[in-house]
């Protein structure tokens, strides 16, 4: 899998993961719950993308955990399902021995999977990365369901190219932002503003799609959780 890796400020490190059909031994690497999610698309391409990012996660988590990818078990926590064994939401991993692996965020895009890790402890609380493609945003009554006042009074025309970037820009802070709360999509949208650096305890910064080597026409956004006692 061709990837591309930056490193950002917190420790953060962020990859983009070009997506390539997996090798049979890797697939080895899944479990049951992850190829059984697969088998519910009914795109087989759509099967193989989602497994393909699912073992560009588990490389990239076992690399920054210092282990083989073979000895971490999947450990998702999705909001709204509190019991059992998740095979969707905020991504994880545990260690042999049972201790947490890294903190970690995933976003899918065009082809591609845009990774964020860091190693937990003291510093860190969550972590959240999201790409957009710009021309996602761009559709009627985006800025009523997604936008606040303030982030509306400081926006270009939604029919220029500019406006349509912003607007992709703004969606994928708040995607970022949500994921390193933990929240997902259960929080409304339009209740966070994430024109600033910073909100409720969260660094938000924008990343350099082409350093990291993402398609042309995209956005990408990194949010950080402060740690907690």
């Amino acid at each position: 899998m061709a990837n591309v890796r930056d490193t950002e400020p917190g420790g953060v490190d962020v990859r983009a993961v070009a997506l390539l059909a997996p090798r049979a031994s890797e697939l080895k690497l899944l479990e049951d719950v992850e190829h059984r999610r697969a088998r519910r698309f009914v795109n087989p391409s759509d099967a193989s993308a989602f497994l393909a990012g699912r073992l560009a996660l588990r490389f990239f988590a076992a690399e920054l955990a210092g282990v083989s990818a073979e000895s971490l078990v999947a450990d998702f926590q999705c909001p709204r399902c509190r019991e059992g064994k998740a095979d969707h939401g905020r991504p994880g991993y545990i260690l042999q021995g049972g201790g947490p692996g890294p903190l970690l965020s995933l976003s899918r895009i065009n082809g591609w999977v845009l990774l964020a890790g860091a190693v937990g402890g003291g510093s860190l609380g969550g972590v959240g990365v999201d790409a957009e493609q710009i021309d996602r945003t761009a559709f009627p009554g985006f800025d009523a369901l997604v936008l606040t006042p303030h982030e509306l009074g400081g926006l270009a025309s939604g029919t220029t190219a500019e406006g349509h970037r912003q607007r992709a820009r703004l969606w994928a802070r708040k995607e970022a932002f949500v994921k390193a709360i933990g929240e997902g999509l259960e929080r409304d949208p339009a209740s966070c503003d994430v024109t600033g650096d910073r909100l409720e305890g969260v660094s938000l910064a924008d990343l350099d799609p082409e350093r990291l080597g993402l398609p042309s026409g995209t956005v990408a956004a990194l949010a950080t959780l402060d740690g907690r006692p």
